[in-house]
């Protein structure tokens, strides 16, 4: 498959071509450690992941929480199908947030913790995809956050980010939502922010690079660039001010829950 096969939006194509590359992208194994520092779980939790993607992050919370129960709910068919592969214990539910429809009887209000990881800046419509997200979770329930900052590459756009944000973007986006915000924090500086320049360096070239393994394995190029930066990150901080990554923190109100 082509890149000129894919389109921005089309996660079904994306999650088969990209699911290898995705895996072993090493911001995201740095930010599954941020989401799990920042979450807070505990073996007896019920934690929903929005926008569930491929299953990587809810399988690192398996993993890190064990007991845990985890419901993932993913837009695209190919992505529910991945994660239910990788991770049979869980639940992964087709479903597009977008839509204003409540959850299934069983779990509106489910959740005592959620996540939502480099989502929100993939829809047109971000208040909305949180509103009905919020409905599966539970009075009380703690919502992590993630989202990108700093410039977009070639590589952002093809993907189908709208933008990227600022903290204080963020932290307006999730009040508005009704959620009582506790942090929202810029961190990987600076180790994120040059694996950002990188990406942003290769232009279209990286789409290219990424697609040219997509039918058996991660191009060699992309694969060196990639190991490189997952040494860098494993011994980068999780905090600390500048990053070009942003991570947020916030509860759903028991009044608002009800």
């Amino acid at each position: 498959m082509s890149t000129e096969d894919l389109r921005p939006d089309d996660w079904d194509s994306h999650w088969q071509a990209y699911d290898e590359a995705t895996d072993q992208n090493p911001a995201a194994h740095f930010r599954r450690r941020i989401v799990e520092k920042l979450l807070g779980a505990h073996g007896d939790d019920r934690i929903v992941d929005i926008g569930s993607g491929q299953g990587d992050l809810a399988v690192h919370l398996s993993r890190h929480v064990p007991g845990a129960r985890i419901l993932g709910l993913e837009y695209s068919a190919s992505g529910v199908a991945i994660s239910r592969s990788k991770l049979p214990s869980a639940t992964f539910l087709q479903r597009d947030l977008l839509v204003d429809e409540p959850p299934p009887s069983e779990y509106a209000g489910w959740a005592t913790r959620a996540v939502c990881s480099e989502v929100l800046e993939h829809v047109d419509d971000p208040l909305r995809l949180l509103k009905n997200a919020l409905r599966f979770c539970a009075p009380g329930c703690r919502l992590i956050v993630t989202v990108p900052g700093g410039p977009m590459s070639a590589f952002d756009h093809y993907i189908g980010h709208r933008k990227h944000y600022e903290t204080r973007e963020l932290r307006t986006l999730l009040g508005s939502a009704g959620l009582q915000v506790q942090r929202v924090s810029t961190m990987g500086f600076p180790v994120f922010n040059l694996y950002r320049i990188a990406v942003i360096a290769r232009g279209d070239k990286l789409k290219q690079e990424v697609a040219s393994g997509a039918d058996k394995s991660v191009s060699m190029p992309a694969r060196i660039a990639m190991g490189t930066f997952r040494g860098l990150f494993a011994v980068s901080p999780l905090v600390g001010g500048l990053g070009w990554q942003l991570a947020a923190a916030a509860t759903v109100p028991f009044a608002a829950a009800t």
